[in-house]
């Protein structure tokens, strides 16, 4: 059966709440989705909650921006103890810089003339972790862009007027912080990142997947990524990374999947000897 092991709620930048999420996920056909939000795991609960009502399997997730010899990399963790008091620590000072960070933006965009209000942004995050996306929507609402991807590409991409950079881990610190946590820890979408001569030193500091299976990536790429996974001992990993059924660039929930078998690999890396049934 398949199962989508990169999958965002409105609890970070996604669209839609944890609970209808999961609910599509049971009308499209998957036994199996994780909840990898950016920087929080609050859309966990209510998911966990909706997959026992619909006997679908949620697993845990979260999605971590680091950063490694100047490039963006992506960490994806799953089956860690959402307790942990550790990682909860990191996630309310994720929760903090990411206000932080889009206090400064709202303070550039009205600089430059642009009349949006923090409390807009607020509001359109509502309990989710804000970020950029949500900056993009609230200027579409206001006329200043046509479309979220013109509000990327004028103010709030990289490099410019109103862009701020984000805080961001070392690969090493995220990947210790999901071990402690009782984690696994995977390379999201590496073909994105088109840092391969990394993965060896991911490997070293304890990284235990790549994201093979992931719907920008070309058969050469899922051909590739399959052999460093033989040669490295990594579990093959694959998800849509859905966002949403409107969103301009991941809005297709189960693009990508793999079978139930990667979710038993990743439960025995992180000491849980269960099978993929409902957590």
């Amino acid at each position: 059966m398949p199962c989508d092991l990169h999958v965002h709620t409105s609890a970070s930048d996604g669209t839609d709440v944890p609970q209808k999420v999961v609910e599509d996920a049971y009308r499209a056909g998957l036994s199996a989705l994780a909840i990898t939000d950016h920087d929080t795991v609050d859309g966990i609960p209510p998911a966990l909650e909706a997959g026992r009502k619909l006997s679908i399997c949620v697993i845990p997730g979260v999605e971590f921006s680091t950063e490694e010899d100047g490039h963006e990399l992506h960490i994806l963790g799953y089956l860690f103890q959402l307790d942990h008091p550790g990682l909860l620590e990191q996630l309310a000072f994720f929760r903090r810089t990411r206000l932080e960070r889009v206090v400064k933006m709202v303070e550039r965009l009205r600089r430059l003339g642009i009349p949006v209000e923090l409390e807009q942004v607020l509001e359109l995050a509502g309990e989710g972790a804000v970020g950029r996306p949500h900056v993009a929507r609230v200027l579409v609402q206001i006329g200043a862009v046509a479309t979220v991807g013109e509000a990327f590409e004028k103010y709030i991409g990289k490099d410019r007027v109103a862009y701020v950079p984000r805080y961001k881990l070392a690969p090493r610190e995220a990947i210790n912080l999901l071990h402690r946590a009782g984690g696994v820890a995977v390379l999201a979408h590496p073909g994105l990142t088109r840092c391969d001569y990394l993965i060896p030193r991911l490997v070293e500091h304890g990284l235990q997947g790549l994201e093979v299976y992931y719907p920008a990536h070309s058969q050469e790429m899922v051909w590739y990524y399959e052999k460093l996974c033989r040669r490295y001992h990594l579990v093959a990993t694959g998800g849509s990374d859905y966002h949403g059924s409107g969103h301009r660039e991941h809005g297709c929930l189960g693009a990508s999947t793999v079978p139930d078998e990667v979710i038993w690999s990743l439960k025995e890396l992180a000491g849980q000897q269960t099978g993929p049934t409902n957590i």
